[in-house]
């Protein structure tokens, strides 16, 4: 049995013990029956993930995962390739979108450099290179398979080492110019939609610019031919070393029973990546917001997920999650410090 497979095998299903206990809870909390909506059914939802009736959520733990993409040199990006470096070092330094926010929440921060095409050398960064960039998917793979693997494990790590530094729940995130090439690339080979309907101007590309996008991710399909059948496949062929490594993520959270609450596009795409690994992954995600790119809807509905949040987004980084994040702990406080009928002397009819 191979790591990978040690790792799919120990996610275990949702406890379905600890979600009654505080689903009767709530319903004796100072409120009438279902008044507080998805906070209560979110309630419910931690307690049946995390196996605690009473959950606590905080503080989460905030990776992004830094990789550079080979297809960028194909006019898929507003951006040059250099950005994803300098992006890197701004996360360092707490200037970015993320840095703000993770703040404000009290998250945990890790910036894992997985294969930045040239490395950076300041304090913050972990250093879990794989290669400096990966292919041009229009020209050749993005990577080997072993590589993918590689990515997936140093993302499972990843998750256990932020996990036991504390943090109760993940969010991850990502900087690499052409990554929602790449996960378009991803969506298309897993569900066979038409990238038409799913590839966004990513950066904020023109007219021109998206439709070689589309192009780009159409052609790169027709090259490789990705097996849907086997994810380790599709992601070594058009995929990306950040897109697994934020799959490898997911995946180590949920077998430590830690919530994961997802991002943007290419988050849930990466956390597609690992319900087709592993099925089970599915019922400890929770959607964080919808952003603007258009696949994004489209891998929510097929992973069967409503985010809580709709704000227009498009930074990626974790960003969107870390501003949902007030709501998944407004849902466990309301567990933890709402009196009952009975504590307050109330009468509930």
């Amino acid at each position: 049995m191979t790591d990978l497979e040690k790792q799919l095998g120990r996610i275990e299903p949702l406890h379905q013990e600890a979600a009654e206990q505080t689903r009767q809870h709530v319903d004796q909390l100072t409120k009438p029956l279902g008044s507080l909506g998805r906070l209560e059914t979110l309630a419910v939802e931690l307690a049946a993930m995390t196996g605690e009736a009473f959950p606590v959520v905080s503080p989460p733990g905030i990776i992004v995962f830094a990789a550079d993409h080979g297809v960028a040199t194909e006019g898929v990006s507003a951006y040059p390739q250099e950005v994803t470096a300098q992006m890197l070092l701004n996360l360092t330094h707490g200037g970015a979108g993320i840095n703000v926010f993770a703040r404000q929440i009290g998250a945990l921060q890790k910036f894992v450099d997985v294969g930045v095409a040239v490395e950076v050398d300041a304090p913050g960064v972990c250093k879990k290179r794989i290669r400096a960039a990966s292919g041009n998917i229009l020209r050749e793979a993005a990577m080997s398979r072993e590589e993918a693997k590689r990515s997936i494990h140093i993302g499972v790590e990843s998750a256990q080492e932020i996990v036991a530094d504390g943090a109760k729940v993940l969010i991850v995130g990502e900087v690499g110019i052409g990554n929602t090439t790449a996960s378009s690339a991803i969506l298309s080979a897993l569900t066979e939609a038409d990238p038409d309907e799913i590839v966004g101007r990513g950066t904020g590309l023109t007219d021109e610019g998206w439709q070689r996008k589309k192009a780009v991710v159409r052609e790169a399909l027709a090259l490789h031919r990705p097996d849907a059948a086997d994810p380790i496949d599709v992601l070594a062929k058009v995929g990306g070393m950040e897109i697994g490594a934020m799959a490898g993520a997911i995946l180590g959270a949920a077998s430590r029973r830690v919530p994961v609450l997802l991002d943007g596009f290419i988050a849930t795409v990466a956390a597609l990546l690992a319900v087709r690994l592993q099925p089970k992954v599915a019922d400890y995600l929770i959607a964080g917001h919808r952003s603007q790119e258009p696949g994004h809807a489209f891998v929510l509905k097929t992973l069967g997920k409503e985010p809580l949040l709709d704000l227009n987004l498009r930074l990626g980084e974790g960003s969107g999650a870390a501003l949902a994040f007030p709501i998944i702990e407004a849902s466990t406080r309301m567990v933890r410090e709402m009196a009952t009928f009975a504590s307050a002397g109330v009468s509930d009819r």
